[in-house]
Parts: C-alpha cells; sequence; structure tokens
C-alpha cells in the first residue's frame, strides 16, 4: 500500500473507518466518470472537491457528487458571497498542497471553509480522493462531513 497521505492521517487521528483504493491513472483521464470505473463506483458515489474563491470570504473548497454540476449561485448563497469562481489550476497546489486530479477536501495545507453537498447525509458509501492521483478513499457520507467539518447545504444544479 502507498504512503499515508494527509488525508488519511486525518481520518486515522479522528478514529474514522475508511478503504483505500489505488488504481492506475492517467494524465488524461482524471475525470470522475473514468476514476469511478477503475474503483468500481458508480459516479455519483464519488465526490469531486472544487477550489473557489469567492468575492468576500476568499478561497473556498466545495465537494459534490460526481454525476452532478456545482450551482455556482447556490454556493455563493450559502457562503455568504455574492459570486463565486473557480480558482485557476495553477493555482491548486499553492493554495491546498495538492495536484489536480488529487484534490482531497481533507487535509489541505490550510483549512478552508468547505461547503459538502447535503446529499452526503446518511450515504453508506462515498469515495473522495486520497490527496494523490491514483489513490480513492471510501468511507460514509456522514463521516465525512464530520471529518471536513463541513457545512452542508444544496450545491448542485
Amino acid at each position: 500500500m502507498s504512503s499515508k497521505t494527509n488525508a488519511c492521517r486525518l481520518l486515522d487521528g479522528l478514529k474514522l473507518a475508511y478503504t483505500l483504493h489505488e488504481y492506475e491513472w492517467d494524465e488524461n483521464q482524471l475525470d470522475v466518470a473514468t476514476v469511478a470505473q477503475k474503483v468500481g463506483l458508480s459516479v455519483g458515489e464519488l465526490f469531486k472537491t472544487l477550489v473557489l474563491r469567492g468575492d468576500k470570504t476568499g478561497v473556498i473548497a466545495a465537494c459534490i457528487p460526481g454525476d452532478q454540476e456545482l450551482h455556482l449561485k447556490k454556493l455563493a448563497a450559502a457562503s455568504g458571497n455574492k459570486k463565486v469562481e473557480m480558482v485557476a489550476v495553477k493555482e491548486l497546489q499553492a493554495l491546498t498542497g495538492y495536484i489536480r486530479g488529487g484534490v482531497s477536501p481533507l487535509g489541505m495545507k490550510k483549512k478552508y471553509p468547505l461547503y459538502l453537498d447535503s446529499s452526503v447525509a446518511g450515504r453508506e458509501l462515498v469515495s473522495i480522493s486520497g490527496g494523490k492521483r491514483g489513490l480513492q478513499i471510501f468511507l460514509k457520507g456522514d463521516d465525512l462531513a464530520a471529518a471536513t467539518e463541513a457545512i452542508l447545504a444544496d450545491l448542485t444544479e
């Protein structure tokens, strides 16, 4: 098994149950559908982490099901911003410590407010990035919400 990432260490510290799933990744196939197929889940069970900047709050993160699109106005309203926009890919590593295709809602180098789609509640299984490409963490939805100290909100279109 690969070395533990910050995301794994955070879950270990909280004593939350999870499993790690490694897969072969390709720079040109970092999309949610490809990752879901490689780890044997539906696209809706994979939660993707997006990093944005609000006009009032600065950097925030959102985590939504892979089969959904982020509704920017809903996120702006939930986060107290008038508008939010995605940060540039080139900013991801400096802001989070993670690279595109490996951004986890857990263990970012700075604790940004995280808005988690409310559909996570009660799910027996969700998958998030383990903090690097080729590594997914499977855990319960309620455990993800607790571990991230997320604000639950309706975030999708």
